[in-house]
């Protein structure tokens, strides 16, 4: 299969650096992003971050890019989770749509949570969804936990609402989403190395299935995702989550 070129946000740890290393590994060209030890050292929660992306990445690559992994994102319970988690990634995969749709079967691809249908805020869904990012940013504050799920459920939304549209489906770019449950990455470690909050986590997201996931595994589905073997899904929020989804949900889809 012909060498592809990809675009990775938070590609120095976690789900992004794992992606990383299995594209190039595969003999894939990838551009990474990230706020430090990247090609491409950007701030996603800010105006001036999401510019500079989209220009680095066009000097770098030219006119087209052949697949983006919007994986940049923070669990904190800070508004500025809204700013990268939401705004970030919807910037990045807005941003870089022009490139992909000059590639060669371009694909995008996103990274929700299973904290997705979990509790959540409706007012900062709302305000993310309608494209107000002050407003989901005040509406972030003293929210505590619910502000992560919140952001997710707001780009898994994203994510289903411009799929099928001409901008994506209609210029033959996929657009999905995968949504973990916990990954073992620097993000979970200082959870999972308390006593008290891995009960709560365990708890919270059952995952029957193996345990806890690697970030090499969530890898392995974003690489089908975004590779040219993918003609037909899109506009897909996919459980990577061991079987937390169906546990926490039961049988019914809808």
């Amino acid at each position: 299969m012909p060498a592809r070129t990809y675009v990775v946000t938070g590609a120095a740890s976690g789900i992004g650096a794992a992606t990383t290393a299995r594209l190039t590994n595969a003999g894939h060209r990838v551009i990474t992003v990230d706020l430090h030890d990247a090609d491409v050292t950007v701030d996603l929660a800010t105006a001036d971050g999401r510019t500079a992306l989209v220009d680095s990445v066009r000097a770098i690559a030219g006119d087209a890019v052949d697949a983006v992994v919007a994986g940049a994102g923070v669990s904190s319970d800070d508004p500025v989770t809204v700013r990268v988690n939401y705004f970030g990634a919807v910037a990045t995969l807005e941003g870089l749509r022009p490139l992909l749709a000059k590639g060669h079967r371009p694909r995008a691809a996103t990274i929700s949570s299973i904290a997705s249908v979990q509790a959540i805020d409706e007012a900062i869904v709302t305000a993310c969804t309608a494209g107000d990012e002050d407003e989901a940013t005040r509406a972030a504050e003293g929210k505590g936990p619910l502000v992560y799920g919140s952001t997710k459920r707001a780009l898994s939304r994203w994510v289903r609402r411009n799929a099928p549209t001409p901008e994506w489906a209609g210029a033959d770019i996929t657009l999905n989403a995968v949504a973990p449950g916990v990954v073992r990455t620097p993000m979970t470690a200082p959870l999972l190395a308390d006593p008290t909050w891995h009960a709560i986590v365990d708890d919270a997201v059952p995952m029957p299935l193996g345990g806890y996931a690697e970030p090499e595994e969530i890898a392995a589905l974003l690489d089908w995702l975004t590779s040219a073997d993918n003609s037909k899904t899109t506009g897909q929020v996919i459980f990577i989550d061991g079987g937390a989804d169906v546990v926490l949900r039961g049988e019914d889809v809808w």
